[in-house]
């Protein structure tokens, strides 16, 4: 594969796909840095739990139920728009390993998840649904740099300042726009901004929603610029940039509603309450 350059930023390197090889298997980048975003993601919920009124075990236990349904869902979602590739042969669904997984797909399946183990452990989901997309942000911001191994999800051919050069086998560079690196830092910043405003929160939940808000503000423009989306059909209409206004506008008006008309108050969180009940004194 051919070289990746900035010109304006002066950097040009060439990376491999492949990180090393064992018994005759070769191991992407791709997979170990999907893999180094998901721990890192995890080593953060862990550590950030008791800061929700929850435990290390809690996410642990919440993943074995939520990351396999975030799988499913995340290649349904990329099938049934991508159907035409497996309408003949509906067994290439199963085979994940060759890629083909969606996002928004993945979040819709996590959280179906988080909310089916709430129930059966008698959780507030709130809270998981907080911490939890606090570490979905650094698994995404991490991810992408998964793309940019495999020079993919770029955007349309450009001249701007942050235009992205990839050469062909035969030495041609065209220029792109980097959209993996626009997601990454976007995400970035919003882990940044929600990891300090999570320690002031007004309400359980209210950092999920800031999370469905500014990531679906970020990927609504982003996904604008990209040429590999999946289209609603036979529609022009992008179904990502779609979902992402759609969750973006809908995670306003929630917390909208929460903050003037519910006014909620922070000792109702469930932290201060887990904190509340442990200090009284118990009865004989």
């Amino acid at each position: 594969m051919g070289a990746i350059t900035f010109p304006n930023l002066g950097i040009s390197v060439n990376p491999s796909r492949v990180a090393f090889n064992v018994l005759g298997k070769d191991i992407y980048w791709y997979g170990i840095i999907i893999a180094a975003g998901f721990l890192l993601a995890v080593i953060y919920a862990m550590r950030r739990a008791p800061s929700f009124g929850l435990n290390e075990d809690n996410i642990l236990d919440m993943l074995f139920v939520a990351v396999p349904l975030a799988i499913v869902c995340a290649r349904l979602y990329y099938c049934i728009f991508y159907w035409d590739l497996y309408r003949d042969n509906p067994i290439a669904i199963l085979y994940v390993w060759e890629g083909g997984l969606a996002i928004y797909g993945g979040v819709i399946g996590a959280v179906i998840g988080v909310a089916i183990f709430c129930r059966v452990k008698k959780l507030p989901i709130g809270p998981l649904l907080d911490v939890g997309s606090l570490g979905l942000l650094i698994g995404q911001m991490i991810g992408r740099w998964g793309n940019f191994m495999n020079r993919e999800a770029h955007g349309a051919v450009t001249d701007g300042f942050f235009k992205m050069g990839i050469a062909d086998a035969a030495g041609n560079v065209t220029y792109y726009q980097p959209t993996f690196l626009y997601e990454s830092v976007w995400n970035l910043v919003g882990f940044v901004a929600l990891h300090f405003y999570s320690k002031r929160r007004k309400f359980d939940g209210e950092v999920f929603l800031l999370y469905l808000a500014w990531y679906g503000l970020g990927r609504a423009w982003i996904e604008g610029l990209r040429t590999d989306s999946l289209y609603l059909f036979n529609t022009g209409i992008r179904v990502s940039q779609l979902l992402a206004a759609l969750s973006c506008v809908a995670a306003i008006a929630v917390l909208v509603y929460v903050r003037v008309v519910r006014k909620p108050q922070p000792e109702k969180l469930y932290v201060n309450r887990i904190a509340q009940d442990e200090a009284e004194p118990k009865k004989n």
